[in-house]
């Protein structure tokens, strides 16, 4: 048989997790595969990229939108098991099949999908219908964006603060400032003083000075005014007029206001923004594959 689409894989995806202990994907595509009999050469065969297995991407993608409708749970990378929800749904006898229109009724899978509003199937399949064929990449390609970012955020989670600190000295010399890496992160963890992490240049020449809190907390953590309030202290103490505040958690609608209030130029980076400009600046992430669309140049056939 031919290897099943993404969606075919998700159900026997989670009957395999019945039985609520912790399981490793790499364990899984042996399980899957032999679940639906696949030939060795089925298994071996490979995107066009040559990259990765087509078995291994396809039931990567339905680990990944099983986890994003929270019927699974992330232990560590490549670890998981069933969640409380994931349980009731293999035990519901009338389900026998999961799809991304089942997984619909979950919230988190809709915020996942960047949906504004919550649409009914109708409406989603006939949007999906009316779609051009540029218009159905730039929507996977989001997919894949978000997908990207959510790994980013964890990853760091997992890292010391110390590689934070570095890691977005890194980001803030891709986009233009400090000269280079050198140069902008002798001052980073060195300044000693309360409520600043780093001094960045605005300029090679350093003629102005950026100054930097970074504050590596839980992604569904809130920065609130107090916090913003304390570094914009540190901002005077310093007589200085520009600071970045970046964390990989939420700011409070507070600390927006507040900023928004004062004299003081700062910027408030959260982790959705900050995943967002590493990817834009090629900061933590590698290109996986290219694609070039093409249309017709009418000028060269112009005679």
């Amino acid at each position: 048989m031919s290897i099943p689409g993404y969606q075919e894989f998700m159900y026997p995806f989670l009957q395999i997790l019945k039985d609520g202990r912790e399981h490793r994907l790499r364990d899984l595509y042996k399980k899957l595969a032999d679940h639906f009999n696949l030939a060795e050469e089925e298994v071996a065969q490979k995107l066009p990229s040559g990259r990765q297995t087509i078995l291994h991407n396809r039931v990567g993608w339905a680990r990944t939108y099983l986890n994003k409708a929270g019927l699974i749970k992330v232990i560590s990378r490549g670890v998981f098991r069933i969640s409380e929800e994931g349980l009731k749904v293999v035990n519901d006898p009338q389900v026998n099949q999961i799809d991304n229109k089942f997984l619909t009724s979950y919230p988190s899978f809709n915020e996942f999908k960047n949906k504004a509003n919550k649409e009914t199937t109708e409406n989603q399949e006939s949007k999906d219908e009316n779609q051009t064929p540029l218009e159905i990449i730039d929507d996977n390609f989001n997919i894949l964006k978000k997908e990207l970012q959510d790994e980013l955020l964890e990853k760091i989670l997992e890292c010391s603060p110390e590689f934070f600190e570095e890691m977005i000295v890194q980001l803030v010399v891709a986009m233009g400032y400090g000269g280079s890496v050198k140069d902008a992160g002798e001052a980073i963890g060195k300044t000693g003083d309360e409520g600043i992490d780093g001094i960045i240049k605005e300029d090679v020449l350093g003629l102005e000075m950026i100054y930097l809190q970074a504050k590596r907390w839980k992604k569904d953590s809130t920065v609130g005014r107090p916090d913003i309030q304390g570094f914009v202290g540190s901002l005077v103490g310093k007589q200085a007029s520009k600071g970045i505040f970046i964390t990989t958690a939420k700011f409070s609608r507070r600390a927006y206001e507040y900023v928004n209030s004062i004299d003081k130029r700062v910027i408030l980076i959260d982790g959705q923004q900050l995943t967002d400009l590493m990817f834009k600046y090629d900061v933590g992430v590698t290109h996986e594959q290219v694609f070039v669309t093409k249309k017709l140049d009418n000028d060269f056939f112009e005679v």
